[in-house]
């Protein structure tokens, strides 16, 4: 079968013909139907050879995709909970599944993972850019009825993600409040649709370019400004506030980790969800009363299910570009470029 490969450290990704995986005891074969590009593949793959093997020592060749759907194809022995024919997505973030937090479907919080070295498919072992990928164990899938798997693949990260991200904030989102989404690529734009479907904020888009802020206001965002110096005072004037309710901060560089917290006032939630490498002061001489920073990580299966619960309700979609498996190298290439429209989509 083909696959699109990490191969080799710095070098772009292949597609490759490797061996049909077969499933072991209580492991899941899928035939493929959609495959997301996420950003997280484009930082891992973008490390120097040191950073990769002391930050992630991920095994090469690996397969690429942690957002993944497909049909259920082949059972392990032991499978009884999902049958041949079944169309399902992947619940990325693996855990050991008996932990507190695992227990609690919250395995993207798995106390575990790290010492059992359990990692997300595209993450630390093959994952769903192929025809086919094994799954370790069917809790890890969440049914798809009739919903499009290319047009609602992404919403196991880009939806879950910011799904996950704004209902920490959720108790704060009332009336009157205000809302910024910093970065409103994959998983921002798909955020504003979730703030507009989720509260009555208004919400504020910031980002770096006129077509990105064009995706914002179509998804739904009140007002769209550049991602610079001269934000607050443009979202100031347009609220009537000095300060947001919350930042979602899908970017996580050091400017916007800085212009997040210039919009900080009292009790604002700071919210880092992008995969960046930026420093924030904290304490009460250095942010203004009960401002919180939180790094929350992907999201729980239960709240998967919500996510396309919202996708089959139409108040949530994924703006998708479709590419073969044999162009996925090109839409990685395009991920780096930001000129994407939304989400990559490999169709196998």
């Amino acid at each position: 079968m083909k696959a699109l490969q990490y191969v080799k450290v710095g070098a772009p990704p292949e597609v490759r013909e490797v061996d049909t995986p077969e499933p072991g005891p209580g492991q899941v074969r899928l035939k493929v139907t959609a495959a997301g590009a996420c950003h997280s593949d484009a930082f891992v793959m973008g490390l120097d050879e040191e950073s990769y093997v002391n930050g992630f020592g991920y095994p090469l060749p690996m397969t690429l995709g942690h957002e993944g759907t497909g049909i259920v194809d082949k059972l392990g022995a032991g499978v009884t909970s999902v049958a041949v024919g079944d169309s399902v997505a992947v619940y990325g973030p693996w855990g050991c599944g008996t932990c507190y937090q695992c227990a609690q479907g919250k395995e993207n919080y798995c106390e575990r993972a790290a010492e059992l070295g359990i990692t997300p498919p595209g993450l630390g072992h093959d994952g769903s850019m192929a025809e086919y990928m094994i799954v370790d164990d069917p809790r890890f899938l969440v049914p798809l009825g009739d919903l499009d798997p290319v047009e609602n693949v992404a919403l196991t990260d880009a939806g879950l993600t910011p799904y996950h991200a704004i209902k920490g904030s959720l108790g704060k989102l009332g009336p009157g409040s205000v809302a910024v989404v910093i970065g409103t690529g994959g998983l921002g734009h798909v955020a504003i649709q979730l703030l507009r479907a989720l509260t009555p904020a208004t919400v504020i888009a910031l980002d770096v370019n006129d077509d990105k802020l064009a995706l914002a206001k179509d998804v739904g965002a009140h007002h769209a400004f550049l991602s610079n110096s001269d934000a607050p005072e443009a979202i100031a004037q347009a609220t009537g506030r000095a300060s947001a309710t919350a930042v979602f901060d899908f970017v996580a560089a050091q400017a916007t980790v800085d212009l997040g917290a210039a919009l900080c006032g009292v009790e604002t939630d700071q919210v880092i969800v992008g995969v960046g490498a930026a420093k924030a002061d904290v304490g009460m001489l250095a942010k203004p009363f009960d401002a919180a920073i939180r790094a929350p990580y992907w999201g729980s299966r239960a709240e998967l299910m919500e996510v396309l619960n919202l996708a089959r309700a139409s108040l949530v979609h994924v703006e998708t570009e479709r590419f073969t498996l044999d162009d996925a190298p090109e839409a990685y290439r395009r991920l780096h470029d930001g000129t994407l429209r939304g989400r990559a989509v490999v169709v196998p």
